[in-house]
């Protein structure tokens, strides 16, 4: 069964790139009208070259300098490339451009056609081959043979189909892994056919499709079914990575569907309008790409302006490489290890480019030395090291081990959180009511000490509390995931004996109120103040209005009582001293044992209290369970309470 990969034309305009895929497929590419009557590429080309153990399916990308975007999106995607030099016009600045792309793009290998040599002597294409040798010394074209060509005459056709195999050759250990996985396809151009509706193109970046599957466009989360597959004019079942391919879709109308967009297994890929990225600056750059610069983003077959925030420099020198994150216009599909591009906003040319680490980026603030290591990691070439790096960014965010095929590259994603888990780099958090979260211990410890340092800041600003209550903290790191979330990081750690939870709120392990001398005095006065009471307590106003020195700490002291036990919360209003309260449970417990119902009024006497406060008694012994009301009397709950 032959070997499927893509092969991308490059070379200045009028070079005769189309006029050589015609040499060797027979097929004009040039499909316009505007195209085949001006005799130059304006548009992507396609045409199909069978080599047996391979098949090679080209994309003819224009030459001309305004329409090197129509390059890019054709040279997405692609295995090896075609460089087209005319041997009696040399090297051209469009060589020199589409080369550099093809050097970001991450080519390996490729092969390079000499053209128009009946036009020229043979001391002269010497020379040109010498400039070629110079141009390609330090790229992936360096030892690539140089095949002389005359399509007027029909020569080198055929060994130019040996050089294109043995590069074939070269490429195919390294893309054997894309053949599996979910399935991908950047889309260069949607248009629709009588009868059977939408058909989008484009080439096959991963996985592979049936007729019948249901795939999503992204960016839009628009479902679609495939009705039919086409493959350089060939009906298939079955259309895989490596091949040009035409999709009929159903559920959509073409003019719904555009260049850039991407076509994939449902899930797979989802929209972002940020990416971390690793950058790499153009050698021949004559000035450096500054922070916060304005540029075009040419991702898969899309162009979209982007913001590029460095993220450790303030600038990236010609021949650079840094970190960056990409602030997007729209948003955007990517995938770990993705090429990308960019050009400048004006006058516009290519000044760089690299390949995306983190396709749905959180916020990096600049000069993190932590996030700069895992970053490192993220570059790794072992896709465990990867895993674990795209496990500590998700943080709290829901992820399934599929995703880290998109996020990190990892082939067999269930063997490496496997793995993770071997090591103790994943913990799980139970999320009521029946979710389950994969946290990497250090994201993990992360957010700990943020909950850490945030309950200090708020102990620190109120020194009386015992604790901080739990709606206060919650919805500070609502951004984690919601209530829920938040909830069961609190339970994971009280379980490590970080924190302490109460029916109150939450404090941190160990912390309790620093009183001053004065303040303990208070409290103690205050404690004694309510025992002597009785059953008739002051309000919390009341006693604050009685105190000379530090009323401002009244309320937080009768607050920190009950929260230690010596008082009892009745409601905001009055508090009954802990001994009290337990004397008058014992008190109701006797009288309830010869008259099973008793009124307010009865409690009132029993108690030696006036109606002001046996209300609020009454009702605090029926929201503790003591007593149950039924009307306008109440009878005991629980003897043993």
């Amino acid at each position: 069964m032959a070997t499927d990969l893509i092969l991308g034309t490059a070379g200045h305009i009028d070079h005769g790139k189309t006029s050589l895929v015609k040499l060797l497929t027979g097929v004009n590419t040039d499909r316009l009208p505007e195209e085949k009557q001006r005799g130059i590429t304006i548009d992507l080309g396609f045409a199909e070259l069978d080599l047996g153990e391979y098949r090679l399916g080209i994309v003819d990308v224009p030459g001309h300098e305004r329409f090197v975007r129509n390059m890019l999106a054709g040279a997405t995607g692609i295995d090896l490339a075609l460089l087209v030099i005319a041997a009696d016009d040399s090297i051209k600045p469009q060589t020199r451009e589409h080369l550099e792309i093809l050097k970001l793009l991450d080519l390996r290998a490729g092969v390079i056609a000499l053209t128009k040599c009946d036009l020229s002597d043979p001391s002269w294409i010497e020379l040109v081959e010498e400039e070629i040798r110079e141009l390609v010394a330090g790229t992936f074209l360096a030892e690539a043979p140089i095949i002389h060509t005359s399509t007027v005459r029909g020569e080198g056709g055929e060994e130019l189909k040996v050089a294109l195999r043995e590069a074939a050759a070269k490429v195919e250990p390294l893309v054997a892994a894309k053949r599996e996985g979910p399935f991908r396809l950047a889309i260069d151009r949607a248009f629709t056919v009588p009868g059977h509706g939408t058909v989008v193109t484009g080439s096959v970046g991963s996985g592979s499709v049936r007729v019948g599957d249901e795939l999503a466009i992204e960016p839009g989360q628009v479902r679609v079914r495939v009705r039919g597959l086409n493959v350089h004019g060939r009906t298939i079942d079955e259309a895989h990575r490596g091949q040009r391919a035409a999709i009929n879709l159903a559920g959509i109308h073409h003019d719904e569907v555009r260049r850039g967009q991407e076509l994939a297994t449902v899930g797979h890929l989802v929209p972002s309008r940020r990416m971390t990225v690793q950058l790499t600056a153009s050698p021949q750059l004559m000035r450096p790409i500054k922070n916060r610069a304005r540029v075009r983003l040419h991702l898969g077959t899309a162009e979209i302006m982007a913001t590029v925030v460095l993220l450790d420099r303030d600038r990236l020198e010609a021949g650079a490489v840094g970190l960056a994150q990409l602030y997007l216009a729209e948003p955007a599909v990517g995938v770990w290890g993705q090429p990308l591009v960019i050009r400048s906003e004006s006058p516009v040319m290519t000044i760089g480019g690299g390949h995306v680490l983190d396709p749905t980026a959180e916020r990096l603030r600049r000069g993190n030395a932590d996030w700069s290591e895992q970053l490192t990691a993220w570059r790794s070439s072992d896709p465990v090291v990867r895993a674990a790096a795209a496990a500590r960014f998700f943080g709290l965010r829901e992820w399934q081990p599929v995703d880290l095929v998109r996020t990190a590259g990892v082939d067999r994603f269930d063997e490496a959180v496997g793995a993770l888990k071997q090591r103790g780099d994943l913990i799980e958090l139970a999320v009521p009511p029946n979710r389950r979260l994969r946290v990497h211990r250090q994201a993990l410890a992360d957010i700990y000490e943020r909950i850490e340092a945030t309950l200090k800041k708020l102990h620190a600003r109120f020194p009386l509390q015992t604790s901080i209550d739990k709606p206060r903290l919650t919805q500070r790191f609502a951004y984690l995931g919601g209530d829920a979330v938040v909830e069961a990081t609190l339970q994971a750690m009280q379980s490590a004996g970080k924190i302490r939870l109460t029916a109150r709120g939450v404090a941190l392990a160990g912390h309790g109120p620093t009183l001053t001398a004065n303040e303990r005095k208070l409290l103690d006065e205050i404690i004694v103040r309510y025992r002597d009471a009785g059953f008739q307590p002051p309000t919390v106003q009341e006693v604050k209005a009685q105190t000379v020195k530090n009323q401002a700490s009244v309320p937080q002291l009768i607050a920190l009582a009950a929260s230690d036990g010596d008082l009892v919360k009745l409601n905001n209003e009055f508090y009954l001293h802990a001994e009290l309260a337990e004397a008058m449970k014992q008190t109701l417990r006797e009288a309830f044992a010869t008259q099973p119902t008793l009124t307010v009024s009865q409690i009132r006497e029993l108690l030696g209290t006036s109606r002001k406060y046996a209300v609020p008694l009454c009702e605090y012994l029926d929201r503790i369970g003591f007593t149950r009301r039924a009307g306008d009397e109440r009878s005991l709950a629980q003897s043993k309470n």
